[in-house]
């Protein structure tokens, strides 16, 4: 036993504290380099140059919020399209009050999704007919979600943010809301392992200088690695929306964000940009709104997003468990190996500290936070478990969880 211990005590000392030291370093920088986006001063002009485009499925209870949000954008948006994907709610009823019409050229215009097809995931495809809808006049794209509501300046300063940065892809982190205890255990997290391991840095290394990745020896699946966006909003420069293959080349992804920050930063040597920013001041956005919807919202994601490494899932899952819940087991050990273990968890709690003071998320997700790492562990075996037989659902429609790498 004493030699379990010793082992225990190296394992704190070597690696696992200089490891929380690092990924709170790490967390620092990339809060640094995540721009805040503040409110832009009014472009000239009657509208703005880009189509926004809205997919919505049995979303009544939150869709006349995003779209009068979007209608009160100033200057005005040169079109919105809400997609009505089969909703058998009040969705189109709602979208028709606020003005919107099927009407050729409408400036709020409401189409009709057709037929889902065989291997297309319902968001995809709907996407897919909204950038067919898509004025030729618009140079941006902007893929926004249904549940968002955007600050009367956030397009004009997402776009301006845009071009400022020279962005193929622009895609921002809203302020989370959260309403249940599952959301503010669990939502939070992904702030965590977003800022803990994402390398900012280094993208933005190689995308002030492209020619780096020759020259240090990056391969297209490396830099895919670096790749991360938020679906809820994605502006996209329309000819590289087009030279990225659209929602066609994921058709079958269930998790499109990630798999077009994927592609972007795959293409970092050809002086491809993806960059994210932080629009907590412009933009809200509430995911879910209860446990049930969260538990099946993530388990449809979790598994999917590491496509088709089992590897890299369970190696994920140890890095999570070793992290950020085992200093806090240990805690229940004496001596040396408890003041080991309360140096690491005061380095997770310092994180989540600074974490929530940034991005305002719930103060329960904080003091809670051994449970919200549980929560989601059994979240993520749940969705392994889900995509290994009865595959996921999501929106009324089941799919296998097998997602195929697409970087071409």
């Amino acid at each position: 036993m004493q030699g379990f211990f010793h082992l225990l005590l190296l394992v704190l000392w070597g690696i696992l504290i200089p490891l929380l030291a690092l990924c709170f370093a790490h967390s620092l920088v990339n809060m640094r380099l995540l721009t805040r986006l503040k409110s832009s001063t009014p472009v000239s002009g009657d509208h703005q140059d880009v189509s926004v485009l809205v997919p919505a499925r049995n979303e009544e209870g939150r869709i006349r919020d995003c779209l009068a949000s979007l209608i009160a954008q100033k200057p005005p948006i040169r079109e919105i399209i809400l997609l009505d994907d089969r909703s058998a709610d009040r969705t189109v009823a709602i979208a028709r009050e606020l003005g919107f019409r099927e009407e050729e050229g409408s400036r709020l215009r409401l189409i009709h999704g057709a037929e889902l097809p065989e291997e297309w995931v319902g968001k995809n495809w709907a996407c897919h007919q909204l950038s067919q809808a898509a004025s030729p006049e618009s140079t941006h794209l902007l893929f926004t979600d249904a549940d968002t509501i955007h600050g009367p300046a956030c397009v004009r300063s997402a776009i301006a943010h845009a071009k400022s940065t020279r962005a193929d892809l622009l895609s921002l982190w809203p302020d989370q809301i959260t309403g249940t205890w599952s959301e503010k255990m669990v939502i939070p997290l992904g702030y965590l392992l977003f800022m803990a391991f994402h390398p900012f840095p280094l993208l933005r290394l190689l995308q002030d200088r492209p020619e780096r990745v020759s020259r240090w020896g990056f391969t297209r699946a490396q830099l895919a690695a670096f790749g991360a966006a938020n679906g809820q909003f994605l502006l996209f420069k329309r000819s590289s929306y087009q030279l990225l293959g659209g929602h066609e080349a994921l058709k079958s992804h269930l998790v499109e964000d990630i798999a077009f920050g994927r592609r972007v930063a795959s293409r970092t040597g050809e002086g491809m940009r993806l960059v994210n920013a932080d629009g907590i001041n412009l933009l809200s956005c509430r995911m879910y709104t209860g446990f049930s919807e969260l538990w099946e919202g993530f388990s449809k994601n979790l598994r999917p997003v590491f496509e088709e490494s089992h590897v890299g899932f369970a190696f994920f899952g140890v890095v999570i468990f070793s992290f950020f819940l085992l200093p806090f087991l240990l805690l229940m050990l004496p001596g040396v190996i408890l003041q080991a273990a309360v140096i690491a968890a005061l380095l997770i709690i310092g994180m989540r500290l600074i974490l929530t003071l940034r991005f305002r998320t719930s103060w329960l997700g904080l003091l809670t936070h051994p449970f919200a790492v549980i929560l989601s562990l059994l979240i993520a075996l749940n969705s392994w478990r889900l995509c290994h037989t009865t595959g996921v659902s999501w929106k009324g429609r089941n799919y296998s969880g097998q997602t195929r790498s697409l970087l071409d």
